[in-house]
């Protein structure tokens, strides 16, 4: 039976609904056709998304550029686009501000890394017979000696951007100002990396295979642990505000591999590395802290897997599979999803490096209204801090917003700052850098643990569904408590009937249990009634007395208990007559089957003996 039993889980059945490219006009208005990304070989993910626009890496001449779709014009793009352009080499990253849809960072070939603003009203339609226009960058941060591989804004702190470099260095900028104020160095080329949910920690996963952990203000590693084997790249997500942190690499023997990591112990990962399969590209993930799932898009195969986040394991709930390999996936911000539709994320998958096709993926549900349990608050436009505050230390998470308010089409509703849940990667950067001296801001935004057991309710705090195995131990103790129940009784009623009354004395004529047996239920009623029984002791077949000769034994012994009261006779007799009852019922019903069972016997006999 335990192996018909199935997890319980809200995203058990999502499904990922593509928008195929087949030669029919409605479907090629839902891709982003004529498109031409960039061939460089660095390992990116090509395409970035917010919800209003789409950046891809272009395949320019001339010095590096790349193209900003709005996501409201789907369909063929024209053969000359407004570009982005401003670097010398090839653009290798790009990333959207996560508080402004409008500004974008870019890391070019070149060493250098530009701020760029998107125009008002910024369309790749022109007029007839004009000239589209290109892009100037906003600001030019230059510092690295060698090409800039990665760009990443904090998802906290408004204006502090992540760069990674050739030159074996993370360096932190101030944004604002155009100058590094913090630098990470490292003994190879970083590959991957990724900010805690408060922006206090960084994560980076580099060719040497090892696993880091910054106290990004301190500008040193907390922990350094050996990662993937393998010896191709690895990736690395921060899990929200969860103090975990997911990996996808390779083993020794090439199969790629999916890692889970403690990040106060990250020695070896939780439970071990979990085999994905043999396939040679690289497995880009994808965290989504509002329905806690891991969602992995292989480069080369056109398959995405997604994993459900609980107890402290990854658990498999389906696959997208596609025949369409990918270079390049880009996944949305969860303010930016249809909620209409009941879609908990969208992909945007570059197909044949010719056109952007958006992947939904999708709880089916019939209902229309708004699905809470699904959509619950997520994180904003508005930062935690400013620039300034988080480089001298200060912390914190961002407002997150009521996504009810987007689904009626109203302007976002803030969630109250009294209303957001404790954050436990708060509490682990305090165990990282005890030496750090905190800020007074610091302990108002950092609430102590027993906060998260106080009754008043919070609507970001969302409880993982429980297991099968949880459901399982609590129907088992249930069940052992009515046991205990069951035994403590019987054992009560055992001390109370045997063990504190005395022994009974042996008679001269002692009658066999066999014989009693034998007796036939009027002949044993009439046998018990010829004598008086204490209500007391426990029965004990004797020989037939007459009433004058039982009395005086009787008689001659003190009663156990002097306050009994005289009907409890009648009840003794009465339950002894009620049990012989009961066995007399029992012995004919095993009396019945025995019967079917040597009519049964001699049936089968007779049928070997005919076959013979």
């Amino acid at each position: 039976m335990s192996g018909r039993f199935v997890r319980s889980s809200k995203y058990r059945h999502v499904f990922g609904r593509p928008t195929r490219k087949v030669p029919t006009v409605e479907a090629l208005e839902q891709c982003y056709d004529n498109i031409r990304i960039s061939k460089n070989a660095w390992d990116t993910n090509l395409v970035k998304a917010n919800p209003t626009y789409l950046s891809v890496n272009w395949e320019a001449s001339g010095g590096g550029a790349f193209a900003v779709i709005p996501l409201n014009e789907k369909g063929r793009l024209p053969e000359q686009l407004p570009l982005f352009r401003g670097h010398k080499a090839v653009v290798l990253d790009t990333d959207w501000n996560p508080f402004d849809d409008s500004l974008i960072a870019s890391g070019s070939d070149d060493g250098k890394a530009f701020i760029w603003r998107v125009p008002e009203d910024f369309t790749l339609r022109t007029e007839e017979g004009e000239e589209p226009k290109d892009v100037a960058p906003l600001k030019q941060l230059a510092g690295h000696s060698r090409k800039v591989g990665h760009v990443l804004f904090n998802p906290a702190a408004a204006n502090v951007l992540a760069t990674s470099s050739g030159d074996y260095t993370v360096k932190l900028w101030d944004v604002e100002a155009g100058s590094p104020r913090l630098t990470l160095k490292h003994t190879d080329i970083v590959q991957s990396l990724s900010w805690s949910a408060n922006g206090s920690l960084l994560v980076t996963t580099s060719r040497d295979k090892k696993l880091r952990i910054w106290d990004v203000r301190q500008e040193a590693p907390a922990h350094v642990a050996p990662g993937h084997a393998g010896a191709k790249n690895s990736r690395v997500t921060w899990m929200g505000e969860h103090d975990r942190i997911a990996t996808t690499g390779f083993s020794k023997m090439s199969d790629r591999q999916l890692g889970l990591w403690d990040m106060r112990d990250p020695k070896e990962p939780v439970g071990g590395f979990q085999m994905l399969d043999s396939i040679s590209g690289v497995c880009m993930p994808f965290w989504d802290d509002s329905t806690q799932c891991l969602y992995l898009a292989g480069k080369g195969d056109g398959n995405i897997r997604y994993f459900e986040y609980e107890h402290d394991r990854f658990e498999y709930l389906s696959e997208y599979k596609s025949g369409d390999p990918q270079r390049g996936v880009a996944f949305l911000p969860k303010r930016g999803v249809n909620m209409h539709e009941n879609e908990v994320m969208r992909a945007f998958k570059t197909v044949n490096d010719s056109y952007i096709e958006p992947i939904s993926f999708i709880v089916p549900r019939r209902a229309e209204v708004f699905q809470g349990d699904i959509y619950p608050p997520v994180v904003g436009t508005k930062p935690a801090m400013s620039a300034a505050d988080w480089f001298d230390g200060a912390e914190g998470l961002p407002p997150k917003i009521d996504l009810e308010s987007v689904y009626e089409g109203e302007e976002p509703t803030e969630i109250p700052q009294t209303s957001k849940p404790v954050s436990r990667v708060a509490s682990s950067s305090t165990m990282l850098s005890p030496s750090k001296k905190e800020p007074e801001a610091a302990p108002s935004k950092r609430e102590p643990e027993t906060a998260k057991e106080l009754p008043q309710p919070s609507p970001a705090i969302r409880s993982p569904p429980p297991s099968m195995k949880e459901q399982t131990s609590s129907i088992a103790a249930l069940a052992s408590k009515f046991d205990d129940k069951e035994e403590s009784s019987s054992g009560e009623d055992d001390t109370s009937s045997f063990e504190e009354v005395a022994k009974p004395v042996e008679r001269h004529q002692p009658r066999p249990p066999e014989k009693h047996t034998q007796t036939t239920e009027p002949e044993a009623i009439t046998h018990r009634l010829s004598s008086p029984v204490s209500p007391t002791k426990p029965f004990t077949p004797i020989s037939p007395l007459n009433p004058a000769s039982s009395a005086a034994p009787s008689s001659s012994q003190p009663p156990p208990s002097a306050d009994l009261p005289g009907s409890n006779d009648q009840i003794t007799l009465q339950d002894i007559r009620t049990l012989l009852q009961a066995q007399s019922r029992t012995i004919d019903g095993q009396s019945e089957k025995i019967a079917l069972l040597t009519a049964e016997v001699d049936r089968l006999k007779h049928t070997i003996g005919d076959r013979m």
